[in-house]
C-alpha cells in the first residue's frame, strides 16, 4: 500500500498600504463592526466631495475589498500603486477585473451558497454586457444578499445594478471616487499607518520562529483558533491596521488563504490624534456590562457555544451573540469555529494586558 504524505504548511508574508486604502473604506462604511465611533467615521466621509462620496456609498457595501487583485500589485504596493494599476484597466472592465467577476463566473464551488454566489457574478457580468437588468435579477440578488449581508437592502442592490448597467461610467466614477478619498483622507493617513504595518510584520515574523502554525494563527488573530474554515496548505499573512483586532481573509486559490492580522498595538488608537487607546476603551466598555461579566465568568471555566450561554443566562440568543461580539472586539475571548458552530473561551491573558495598559495610561504625564 502506497504511503500518503501530508502536504507541509508554508507561510509567505506580504505588506502594503494599498490593502489599507480599500480596507479603511470598508471600516469607515461600517465603523460599529470594528468598534469605532460612527460620528468620527461620518466626519471622515464628509471630507470626500459629495459626488464621490455618493459613488462609494452606492458601491462599497456590495463590493468590499478586492483582496486577490491587491495581492498581485507590484512593489511598493502602496495606495499610488493601486490607483495607477486601476487606471490601466479599461473603465468598462475595472470592477469586473479587480473583483474577479469573470473568473468567479467560471469556478463552481461545492456548497449551495457558493453556487448562488456564482450566479450573482453571472448576473453582474450579463448586466454589464447587456447594459440592462431585470426584476428577476433584483429578486434573486435581494433574496440571497439580505440573508447573508444583513445591512444591505433592496434599494441598495437596485442602485448597484443600475451602476453595473453603465460599466464605462461606473469604472470612471469608481476611480475618481477612490482618488478623491485618497486626497481627502488617506494620503496623510498612509504616513501614520505604514510604520505600524512594518512593525507588525517584523513582530509576526519573530513570533513565527517560535510558534507552530496553530499557536501563531491564534496569537496573530487575537484568539481565533485554526479550525477547518481556515485550513490551507499555503498561508499569506498580511499586517492590517484598520481591522485590528478582527481578522479579514480570502482564498487566493483552493490551497492558499490570505489572512490579514491586526497590527495596531493595543496602546494606540485607530483615530488620528486620539491619545486614549481605543482597545482600552472597548475593554472597559465590555467589562461594564453585568451580562458580559457573567459570560466571562462561565468562559473562564469551560468552552461554550452561544446557545449554551443563552440557556445558562436566560437570555435570547441574539443578545448573547451581541455580547460575545463586544467581547471579541475587546480581544477578551478565544473563538473556535467548528462547521456551523462557534465555541468561545475566556482569553485571560488579554485582560491582564489591558490592566497593565490602564495602569500605564493613568501613570502617564497629563496631556498638555
Amino acid at each position: 500500500m502506497e504511503k500518503q504524505t501530508v502536504p507541509s504548511t508554508t507561510i509567505r508574508w506580504d505588506i502594503g498600504t494599498a490593502y489599507e486604502l480599500f480596507i479603511s473604506l470598508h471600516v469607515l462604511n461600517a465603523p460599529e463592526e470594528f468598534g469605532l465611533r460612527a460620528s468620527w467615521a461620518a466626519g471622515v466621509r464628509s471630507r470626500i466631495p459629495a459626488e464621490s462620496r455618493k459613488v462609494l456609498e452606492d458601491l462599497y457595501s456590495l463590493t468590499g475589498v478586492p483582496i486577490k487583485w491587491l495581492s498581485t500589485l507590484p512593489e511598493p504596493k502602496d495606495a499610488i500603486t493601486a490607483l495607477w494599476a486601476l487606471k490601466q484597466i479599461p473603465p468598462a472592465e475595472r470592477l469586473l477585473q479587480i473583483y474577479s467577476i469573470r473568473e468567479n463566473c467560471i469556478v463552481v464551488g461545492d456548497s449551495e451558497k457558493e453556487k448562488q454566489y456564482q450566479k450573482i457574478m453571472q448576473i453582474i457580468l450579463r448586466v454589464s454586457e447587456e447594459r440592462a437588468w431585470t426584476q428577476a435579477d433584483l429578486t434573486f440578488m435581494t433574496d440571497f444578499l439580505i440573508k447573508h449581508e444583513k445591512k444591505t437592502s433592496k434599494e441598495k442592490i437596485a442602485t448597484y445594478l443600475d451602476w453595473c448597467s453603465r460599466p464605462e461610467e461606473l469604472g470612471e466614477a469608481f476611480l475618481a471616487a477612490l482618488q478623491a478619498y485618497y486626497q481627502a483622507f488617506f494620503e496623510e493617513e498612509e504616513k501614520r499607518v505604514a510604520p505600524v504595518l512594518a512593525d507588525g510584520l517584523a513582530r509576526a515574523k519573530k513570533l513565527a520562529t517560535k510558534l507552530n502554525i496553530n499557536d501563531l494563527f491564534s496569537e496573530l488573530s487575537q484568539g481565533v483558533q485554526l479550525s477547518e474554515e481556515f485550513q490551507a496548505i499555503n498561508y499569506v499573512l498580511v499586517p492590517a491596521f484598520w481591522t485590528t483586532p478582527l481578522i479579514f481573509f480570502d482564498r487566493l486559490d483552493k490551497d492558499t488563504l490570505l489572512l490579514f492580522f491586526g497590527a495596531r498595538p493595543a496602546t494606540m488608537s485607530a483615530i488620528p490624534g486620539e491619545l486614549v487607546p481605543d482597545g482600552l476603551v472597548r475593554t472597559l466598555k465590555a467589562l461594564g456590562d453585568p451580562s458580559r461579566l457573567k459570560i466571562l465568568n462561565y468562559l473562564s471555566k469551560e468552552e461554550l457555544t452561544p446557545s449554551e450561554l443563552a440557556r445558562r443566562l436566560h437570555l435570547r440568543a441574539p443578545t448573547v451573540t451581541h455580547h460575545l461580539r463586544e467581547l471579541r472586539l475587546s480581544g477578551l475571548v478565544n473563538l473556535k469555529v467548528q462547521g456551523q458552530e462557534k465555541r468561545y473561551s475566556a482569553r485571560i491573558e488579554a485582560l491582564d494586558m489591558m490592566c497593565n495598559i490602564l495602569k500605564d495610561f493613568l501613570q502617564a504625564p497629563p496631556e498638555k
